[in-house]
């Protein structure tokens, strides 16, 4: 893949065109996530329906976030990849995967390929969570990590944090 200074020429179409950005009236389920370092921000939606083997698949994501060019292209990229796979299909979604659609990221990026996944995780987590249904193993440690990182984001980015929610409220 040809390189575009430090990022690929596919991160940087993805950064300045994304796909699937903006706000989903009523979603499914919603992950948010955030990096506790660098702080990125990024809320992932979901609606689910059913294909033609009454499976239940992602019939439309999108995302919004509030970070650097690899945060964004990976929001973006990770929709495109899941959109129309089933649940379980999507919860084997890796950042790995997400990096080598993007035809790589510099390392000191690579731990936004995670918060795209994470989120991803954490929209199907608060789906299961609403239709009151079993939360499979892998994904209840990942929710749970990801609470930790939350109350961590919480503490030291606490004042940011209220400014931030009451931006999204308008």
């Amino acid at each position: 893949m040809k390189k575009k200074g430090i990022y690929t020429k596919k991160v940087i179409e993805h950064f300045s065109h994304p796909h699937n950005m903006g706000k989903m009236k009523n979603p499914d389920g919603i992950g948010k996530v955030g990096n506790v370092v660098c702080g990125d921000v990024m809320w992932l939606y979901i609606k689910v329906g059913k294909n033609k083997k009454g499976q239940e698949i992602i019939k439309d994501v999108k995302f919004e976030t509030f970070g650097c060019v690899a945060a964004i292209a990976t929001s973006s990229v990770i929709t495109d990849l899941v959109h129309g796979k089933s649940l379980e299909e999507a919860l084997e979604f890796s950042k790995e995967e997400i990096v080598k659609k993007l035809g790589g990221l510099p390392p000191i990026k690579l731990h936004c390929s995670v918060l795209a996944t994470d989120a991803l995780f954490e929209a199907i987590y608060d789906y299961l969570r609403k239709q009151k249904r079993e939360i499979p193993e892998k994904l209840l440690k990942a929710h749970q990590r990801i609470e930790k990182e939350k109350k961590e984001l919480k503490k030291r980015y606490k004042k940011w944090m209220k400014i931030e929610e009451r931006i999204r409220k308008k």
